[in-house]
């Protein structure tokens, strides 16, 4: 399987050979060394393969991602899997800001902490952080469910549409139309599940999290669609 060194390989090259691959490659296990916080690396990968990055990622990590499993064995920068569509990316370390901004799908894990605005716009991507998240973290989040084992930082939720938080730890404050809600059974449900996609349920109790979402106050809302959220 390719093994790729970024500190005698070119991002763009290896960018290039990743987005040639063909639906049925038997290529399926890259493994790229050296990464030397260069930017974009991974970016745009529409096959279901699995890249394993060993060491540091710069900015953009994993963006517009499709089908692959992208697991960086040190930390992210800015937007790491931004607007990713599917797959998985799992960050080992921490995450700077913005990460899965955008994303429409697919799940991201960090397994430190994320920086400010972490799932920012999100449209359906699931986010689990296992530390912290900063500042303005999901604003305008419009679908999906960001899951945050420690603390939060200021104006959570700013804006937000109908994406789901759940929160285990303290929040510095609220953003605008963002408030607590009941955690039905169907929320405790739907967050075991996301805890066991991420290696945490029998780690991690449900009823230690608390979960957010919009007052709907800022947005017209389809009511016919009250039920599900």
């Amino acid at each position: 399987m390719p093994n790729i060194d970024l500190s005698k390989t070119r991002v763009r090259e290896l960018n290039a050979a990743l987005h040639q691959l063909k639906p049925d490659t038997n290529e399926t296990l890259w493994t790229i060394t050296n990464p030397g916080g260069e930017h974009s690396i991974a970016a745009g990968v529409d096959a279901e393969v699995t890249i394993n990055i060993q060491g540091n990622a710069g900015y953009y990590c994993g963006g517009m991602n499709k089908h692959a499993t992208i697991v960086v064995d040190g930390s992210a920068g800015q937007g790491v899997g931004e607007n990713m569509m599917s797959g998985l990316i799992h960050v080992k370390g921490d995450a700077s800001q913005s990460a899965g901004a955008t994303g429409r799908g697919g799940r991201l894990i960090v397994d430190g902490n994320a920086s400010a605005r972490c799932g920012i716009s999100m449209k359906g991507i699931d986010i689990v952080v296992k530390g912290d998240i900063g500042h303005l973290s999901a604003f305008m989040g419009q679908n999906g469910r960001l899951v945050v084992f420690g603390e939060a930082g200021e104006a959570l939720g700013d804006s937000l549409y109908e994406a789901r938080i759940y929160v285990r730890g303290p929040v510095a404050s609220l953003g605008a139309d963002c408030i607590e809600k009941q955690m039905r059974d169907e929320h405790k449900a739907e967050l075991h599940e996301l805890l066991k996609l991420s290696g945490e349920a029998f780690k991690v109790d449900v009823a230690e999290f608390r979960r957010y979402g919009s007052a709907r106050k800022l947005y017209n809302f389809n009511i016919d669609n009250a039920g599900a959220y």
